[in-house]
Parts: C-alpha cells; sequence; structure tokens
C-alpha cells in the first residue's frame, strides 16, 4: 500500500466547498492528506502522467483549458493545488523554499508516479526546478511557461521583472491581488469571471496568509540562489522547452537570449519557444499553443 492514498471527492462533496469549484468539465478531483496538509489534485484523461503547475495567484483551475487538450492525446493531466492555492488545506501558512517540492514529492506517491512529465508557469517553475534538478529521475520532459531556466545570467535587465515583489512581500492579508492581471502582464483583457474565480479561494482561512510566507519563505530564498549561480554549477539533464510570450513586457525575446548564452554548457536539451499574441499568462492566452507546444516536445525528445 502506498504512503499516502488519495480519496477522491464526489460532486456532491465539492458541491458544498467553500467557495465552489469553478466550472471544468471532465475533471476528478482527489484529496491527498499527509500530515499537517490536504491536498486537492484534479486529474483529467488516462495514460502516461503530465503534472501541470499552477502559477500565482492562480490553482488547478489555470488549466482547465490546457489540460484537457493535452489528455485527448492518451495522457492522465494531473493539476494540483500547491500548498498556499486553491483548495489545499495546510496546519500551518509556513512556506520554506523545498516545502513545496516536498508537498509534490508526496503527490507522486499517493498517485504511484514513478517518473512524469512536467509543465510548470510561474511561481510554480520553481518547484518544477527543484524537482528536475535534485531528483531528475523522477521527470520524463520538462516545458517551463514564462519563467527562464536556472542558469540564467544576472543583469541589470532584470529589475524590471521583479518590481510587483515589495509589495507582494509586504503583502496585507485583503490587498488585492487582481494587478497580476494588469495590461502589462497580459497580452490581451482577462474577463472578470476568470480573475474573481481564480481569486475566491483567497478569502479562506490561512490561503491569504500564505501569500508573504510564498515570497518570503520560497521565492526570495530561490532567487538568491539563482543570483548566486547555484544551478549554473549544475547540469540540467532533464530536457527542458522554455516558452515565453512574445507580448511578455518582463522577459521578452531579446532579454531571454540575452541572459540565456550558450545554454549546452548547463544543460543536455533545452529549445526556446516564442509565442505570438501571448504575454506572462501564457495558459491563458494561449491555450492550444501551450497544449501544442508540450506534446510536441514530449514527442520530438521522447
Amino acid at each position: 500500500m502506498r504512503a499516502f492514498e488519495p480519496h477522491r471527492v464526489s460532486s456532491a462533496e465539492t458541491a458544498n466547498w467553500v467557495p465552489p469549484l469553478p466550472d471544468a468539465s471532465g475533471f476528478d478531483h482527489l484529496l491527498v492528506e499527509t500530515p499537517g496538509l490536504r491536498q486537492h489534485v484534479a486529474i483529467v484523461g488516462d495514460g502516461e502522467p503530465i503534472v501541470l503547475l499552477h502559477g500565482f495567484p492562480q490553482h488547478w483551475w489555470q488549466w482547465h483549458q490546457v489540460a484537457p487538450l493535452i489528455a485527448e492525446h492518451g495522457y492522465r493531466v494531473i493539476c494540483p493545488d500547491l500548498r498556499g492555492a486553491g483548495w489545499t488545506e495546510a496546519d500551518d501558512p509556513g512556506i520554506e523554499r523545498e516545502t513545496r517540492l516536498h508537498d509534490l514529492l508526496a503527490i507522486f506517491e499517493a498517485l504511484g508516479i514513478d517518473r512524469a512529465h512536467v509543465v510548470s508557469h510561474d511561481m510554480g517553475a520553481i518547484t518544477a526546478m527543484q524537482l528536475a534538478y535534485t531528483h531528475p529521475n523522477r521527470v520524463r520532459r520538462a516545458v517551463q511557461l514564462s519563467v527562464p531556466p536556472g542558469f540564467i545570467s544576472f543583469s541589470p535587465k532584470l529589475i524590471a521583472a521583479f518590481r510587483h515583489m515589495p509589495h507582494l512581500i509586504w503583502h496585507h492579508p485583503g490587498d488585492s491581488l487582481r494587478g497580476v492581471w494588469a495590461d502589462q502582464y497580459t497580452a490581451k483583457p482577462t474577463p472578470e469571471a476568470t480573475i474573481d474565480a481564480h481569486l475566491a479561494p483567497m478569502q479562506r482561512s490561512g490561503i491569504d496568509q500564505a501569500v508573504r510566507a510564498l515570497y518570503r519563505g520560497m521565492v526570495i530564498p530561490e532567487s538568491m540562489r539563482l543570483s548566486r549561480g547555484v544551478y549554473k554549477r549544475r547540469h540540467l539533464t532533464v530536457p527542458t522547452l522554455l516558452a515565453f510570450g512574445r507580448a511578455d513586457t518582463r522577459f521578452n525575446e531579446p532579454l531571454v537570449r540575452h541572459l540565456c548564452p550558450n545554454p549546452e554548457r548547463f544543460a543536455d536539451h533545452v529549445e526556446f519557444a516564442f509565442v505570438d499574441d501571448a504575454g506572462k499568462l501564457l495558459p491563458d492566452d494561449a491555450p492550444d499553443t501551450v497544449a501544442n507546444l508540450t506534446l510536441d516536445w514530449i514527442r520530438r525528445t521522447d
């Protein structure tokens, strides 16, 4: 028996969750319980596992358009709510640098996953990167969206990419997070209903308090490691596709190319892709393209 047996949640049970889950047909919902933590995981499809790790302040529903498109091709697509997001509940709001990594490994254990393809966006890419470097045997292929690789060269040109951080480091419960969907981050306006669906869980106890914990306990320590070149002294063995929206004002193509010269020095197989008419929120701006890039990357490198 696996260490952490998942519990499938019926539609009758999820109907009583507060706030209610946003609409997304075809998904099964599971709970993976470990000491002090109850992780919500949404799953669609059957076959080889692909794990999708959401950004901030999104949750599993960020993938509600992407995941079914991938599942149609014979994959089991697994979308967890990472600690501090969505319908995952933790007794302790504290989050350290690798807390989410250990949570993810617990999901692998509970679902009987030995190896999986991993697609990540924004803050989810931190956990995906940690997994790829520390447990490369658990990752078949990786697709990283809107975030440069761990072996980037630091430059003053990166300052603009971190201009949002002070507000979130000092976040107070109740402060609005709607600025994540501001014009400078998106290629097209995000419907208000979509923003509301992502922010609804922030009203739950412990979730709003987790924002500062995420940035102070995970983002800042990992950013410091990146600035010290920790990952430039390691070698990435997992074949990784890094995709960015051409309308991304933080990481445009010239900057990414400038920050990542000679990637073959630091990785076995890395490629870059740039998506037209998309910004930082790639899964929202171009779900079809994200699904197609993922499927193509797996097929070309498997």
